[in-house]
């Protein structure tokens, strides 16, 4: 059986790619979307206004589990490469 990191180096393994932002591009982005949410609330009233308001937690609460998600895949990952290259041989 192939080891773990020799797995990883023949492409087996495909942890979930991930694109980091730095920080700056990522405080950029959240101001655009706070600039959009506000445009977009202002037009809506009643029923609509609760509903996009719904569906904005809604993506907010899916953010956040895959944000957790991804973690403990990295972690995982990482977990499993040092497994690999000091108890395996």
């Amino acid at each position: 059986m192939k080891g773990f990191i020799e797995e990883f180096y023949y492409g087996n393994i495909e942890p979930q790619e991930c694109t980091g932002e730095t920080t700056q591009k990522i405080r950029t982005k959240l101001g655009e979307v706070a600039e959009k949410e506000k445009i977009l609330t202002g037009k809506l009233t009643g029923t609509e206004k609760e509903a996009f308001d719904d569906y904005v937690n809604t993506c907010i609460n899916l953010t956040s589990l895959s944000c957790t998600d991804s973690f403990i895949r990295g972690f995982r990952l990482g977990a499993e490469f040092t497994y690999d290259t000091f108890v395996r041989r």
